[in-house]
């Protein structure tokens, strides 16, 4: 696959700035494999496009207050973005910038930087624990008024960088209608890098920390139906069908012709051109698919990304 055919043209304005009044008031497109079948729904109607007894599975995971703001002590500004923890206590892996200019041992805020390891990453040593901005995604420029608009309602274990979007529709109320079970990956900034390989099978996929109890992956596995909400959440479950640990970490790379073994239904919000989340929901819906559900998507006005409306393929 080339990186090109995942490309296409979005109005900017259909970039939601801010997520809908009511988590579950935002739109839904449901789009049925075997039929063709299109249908534009509410999000809160989603548990009557489920038929089947679906298991839904959903990401735990929380994110972490991890940007880190603060005035150079040689003037300017400066920004570290805690990206996961490191086996050292208090030490975490990080982007800082201005990278170039940055020296181990000059701090920035509570984050002491201690070594560079390329490409904008950091070895930093933390007081106490993370207490900055969430660190919402670049395309969202107006400020977020309740930071947990950007945490699913389930969100537990605090370890990501960015939200498994698709999940912050739900509301209490809604999962109560639904049978549910957790699984936990940490969502990297790879979320957020476009493909810039001419294939994208050459494109570096950085590994993620993933955890699913012995419980609730034995009730994934004998489910009749598996509904999987986010693409993180396919990443873990693909894993362990082909055998991963319960605990570990993934690099799995989904894309075109890919044999999903545990995966039937796929709830996903509507990604960025270039990204593997794009390259992951054409594998599960089609190619052509896929690009003509966008096409009617920006047709009707949906809105994209992270506090966008969602789409449901069945």
């Amino acid at each position: 696959m080339r990186s090109d055919e995942l490309d296409y043209e979005l109005p900017p304005e259909l970039i939601a700035q801010r997520p809908a009044d009511r988590r579950d008031e935002s739109r839904l497109l449901v789009y049925e494999r075997a039929s063709g079948a299109v249908r534009h729904r509410r999000f809160l109607e989603l548990p009557g496009e489920l038929h089947h007894g679906e298991l839904v599975v959903v990401n735990d995971t929380r994110v972490v207050p991890g940007r880190i703001r603060a005035r150079r002590a040689s003037g300017g500004d400066a920004e570290v973005l805690l990206l996961e923890p490191l086996p050292e206590r208090g030490e975490w892996e990080a982007l800082a910038r201005p990278s170039r200019r940055l020296r181990p041992g000059e701090r920035v805020g509570a984050a002491e930087l201690v070594e560079a390891l390329g490409a904008g990453r950091w070895r930093v040593r933390l007081e106490g624990a993370p207490a900055g901005e969430l660190p919402l995604p670049p395309y969202i420029t107006e400020p977020l008024g309740d930071a947990e608009r950007y945490q699913t309602v389930y969100a537990r274990e605090q370890g990501s960088a960015a939200a498994p979007t698709a999940g912050l529709h739900f509301t209490r109320e809604l999962l109560a209608r639904l049978d549910v079970e957790r699984v936990t990956l940490h969502v990297g900034l790879d979320t957020f890098r476009p493909v810039s390989a001419e294939l994208v099978a050459e494109h570096q996929l950085h590994s993620e920390r993933y955890e699913v109890e012995a419980q609730a992956w034995q009730r994934i596995r004998a489910a009749e139906r598996v509904l999987t909400v986010g693409t993180t959440t396919v990443r873990v479950l693909e894993s362990l069908a082909r055998g991963a640990p319960l605990t570990g970490r993934t690099s799995l790379f989904v894309l075109p012709g890919f044999e999903f073994r545990r995966v039937d239904a796929l709830l996903t919000n509507f990604h960025l051109p270039r990204s593997t989340l794009l390259a992951l929901v054409m594998a599960f819906a089609g190619i052509e698919e896929t690009r003509e559900l966008y096409r009617l998507a920006i047709a009707e006005r949906y809105r994209f990304y992270s506090f966008g409306d969602a789409m449901l393929v069945l």
